[in-house]
């Protein structure tokens, strides 16, 4: 079983309006409302995939519940811990001549309730995948996962982390299973400047000479590549479309690796990815199967 966590669970709404007019009135020409937070995508992505998935995370008050009961329809299966106080965050994406992001804060997460998380996590069985996805809150411990990865040292479970800098270079002693920076993340976790294909060659072999298993780098319009476990340098093209939003994108790419992955077949898993996060770039929400379908038929 794959299990996903997200620490900030979001009502993601996005609305689209030709441009922004600061301090006066602005009229929408589209609005839609999506249930996000990084491992909710990946679930929900797996989903389309038919691959089965239990979302794990925190949610909180009226916002919390919609989150809920959204996830349900669509038929992803939740175990979220309720948090007594506060309200699961809501994201406002506005999409004019720019792309601008107003973000929630979201509700605080106590001891007690990462004591929880942990408890939950108890239910992983050997084989399992365990994909940490996303920015932590402020009220969660910066170390939470060093911390979870630590709690799961010794047992046969797969770990996958998709973070941002600190959080990941943290985690490599711990051996993660899949890494998964872009290359612009990739430059930053070692202070350097990446302008060519071998650039990020060199720093993906670091962060496995560092621990990571598997490193795949996402690198936007030039496709994606992997430096798997034997060292083996796995390379895939983009696939073609017309780019409507790179949010989500990366989450997509992860579910599709995973999804392959389960096949055996690193190369296949590569391309099933690159096509999951293409696939969503080229739509208003996440991707659907169906389009996963087309665009895979055609790399």
């Amino acid at each position: 079983m794959i299990y996903t966590v997200t620490f900030n669970p979001a009502i993601d709404y996005v609305i689209g309006t030709d441009f922004v007019r600061l301090g006066g009135t602005n009229r929408l020409q589209k609005e839609e409302l999506f249930f996000g937070g990084k491992g909710i995508n990946v679930s929900a992505v797996l989903h389309e995939l038919g691959i089965p998935s239990v979302a794990l995370g925190f949610t909180a008050g009226f916002t919390g519940e919609a989150i809920e009961k959204g996830l349900a329809e669509m038929g992803i299966k939740t175990d979220f811990i309720h948090l007594k106080k506060g309200s699961s965050r809501i994201n406002v994406k506005i999409k004019a001549l720019e792309e601008t992001e107003l973000n929630g804060r979201g509700p605080d997460i106590s001891g007690e309730d990462i004591k929880a998380l942990f408890d939950k996590l108890e239910a992983l069985q050997d084989g399992d995948t365990l994909v940490l996805a996303g920015s932590i809150p402020v009220s969660v411990p910066s170390d939470i996962y060093e911390k979870i990865l630590d709690h799961l040292s010794g047992r046969d479970i797969r770990a996958v982390v998709d973070a941002e800098r600190d959080l990941m270079m943290k985690v490599l002693p711990y051996r993660p299973y899949l890494v998964k920076p872009n290359s612009f993340e990739l430059g930053e976790m070692f202070g350097a400047e990446i302008t060519t294909e071998e650039d990020i060659e060199l720093y993906a072999r670091r962060l496995r000479e560092m621990g990571a298993q598997n490193v795949l780098v996402s690198m936007a319009g030039d496709g994606a590549m992997l430096i798997d476990s034997e060292g083996v340098k796995h390379r895939c093209g983009v696939c073609k479309g017309t780019v409507k939003s790179s949010v989500g994108a990366g989450d997509s790419m992860v579910a599709g690796f995973l999804a392959g992955a389960a096949e055996g077949d690193l190369e296949y898993a590569l391309k099933l990815g690159t096509v999951a996060g293409g696939a969503t770039a080229f739509s208003d929400g996440l991707a659907k199967g169906e389009l996963i379908k087309e665009l895979l038929a055609t790399l």
